[in-house]
């Protein structure tokens, strides 16, 4: 354990399926864990029960979490801050807790995706609102399904940092029997690999919802891959990071997983459901919707070839059918398997 982090305690902003998870999980590794509420039948609910009955039932918090809708308050002493909000809220909720932070945390994302607007990833956008005031910025992320982890399943994850003592120490925080952490400096990779898959998984969901078979969905998820680790490389990362747990790893599980929401919307689309009655539908979000329009907006700006990308954008948010996409990608131009993660 840190002794920093031991000291201070640990904040947790975010209190879906997966903060519950990893405060019920940081508190039993023996530190003092502060949880924030974002939602106030989020806060209620916990503080009345200790559990998220609607998404966990069965998983109760330790009596010695603290529970809180005030994220300064929670951020505020803490040695280290998890980030476990969506995508789209990352920014927002470092503004909350920007003037509870005096430069000592260090600062933990276990976001996955883009911001929307800009197109940073998760560390960047913590990075440019909390600047001077964390001592580091570390990704969390891998093919960790809070359903499973939060019945004790085992489960391996990355900590990603630059700096290797940052990333071991929220290794050390956070590793037990069920959950192993891995360390790994190529953060560009680690947050590519995280927010990337889950624009495939709904491209898997789409062919699980046309009843399509097997040797599809291996296509999609090896083709999707390429796709994934070309962009990634153009951003700066790594090819092999995306051999590993938060590229294979966490694209495996997101595409086939009946806990993935991202395979779950395309598997909707699939069956002929428009994207916005099915959004409307669903209580968790989906961060593949908005990191489709980012992956394609990032491919169109670097001329990474992405057509897997580019037909679900089209599917999502143009109205194609999606039998029509699976046949403009199964008739493209013949080429060589061996373009590899570099070429076309």
């Amino acid at each position: 354990m840190a002794p920093d982090a031991e000291a201070k305690g640990v904040a947790v902003l975010g209190a879906g399926s997966w903060g519950v998870t990893l405060a019920r999980l940081l508190a039993e590794n023996g530190n003092a864990v502060r949880l924030w509420c974002y939602l106030p039948e989020e806060y209620e609910m916990l503080s009345a029960t200790r559990e998220r009955r609607d998404l966990l039932p069965g998983v109760v918090l330790p009596d010695d979490v603290g529970i809180s809708d005030d994220a300064a308050a929670v951020a505020s002493g803490a040695g280290v801050v998890f980030f476990v909000v969506p995508s789209f809220g990352v920014r927002s909720t470092a503004k909350l807790i920007r003037e509870a932070c005096d430069g000592s945390q260090l600062v933990v994302s276990a976001a996955k995706g883009f911001e929307e607007d800009t197109c940073l990833r998760m560390t960047e956008v913590l990075a440019e609102e909390l600047a001077g005031k964390a001592r580091g910025y570390v990704s969390f992320s891998g093919p960790s399904h809070a359903e499973e982890v939060s019945r004790r399943i085992p489960t391996a994850i990355v900590a990603a940092c630059r700096d290797e003592n940052a990333a071991r120490e929220v290794r050390d925080l956070a590793k037990t029997s069920y959950l192993r952490v891995y360390t790994n400096d190529d953060v560009v990779g680690v947050e590519c690999g995280a927010a990337l898959k889950n624009v495939i998984a709904i491209a898997a969901g789409t062919v699980d919802g046309l009843g399509y078979g097997d040797n599809t969905k291996a296509a999609l998820l090896t083709r999707g891959l390429v796709e994934i680790t070309r962009l990634g490389v153009a951003q700066g990362a790594k090819a092999e990071t995306f051999a590993g747990l938060s590229g294979l790893g966490d694209l495996v599980v997101t595409c086939t997983s009946r806990y993935s929401r991202n395979r779950y919307v395309g598997e909707e689309l699939g069956r002929g459901r428009r994207l916005d009655d099915i959004l409307a539908s669903m209580k968790m979000v989906a961060e593949g919707v908005r990191t489709t329009k980012v992956a394609y907006e990032l491919s169109r700006e670097t001329g990474v070839e992405m057509p897997i990308t580019g037909e679900m954008y089209r599917v999502m948010f143009e109205g194609k059918d999606p039998r029509a996409a699976v046949f403009d990608l199964m008739t493209r131009e013949p080429k060589s398997e061996k373009s590899g993660a570099g070429g076309r």
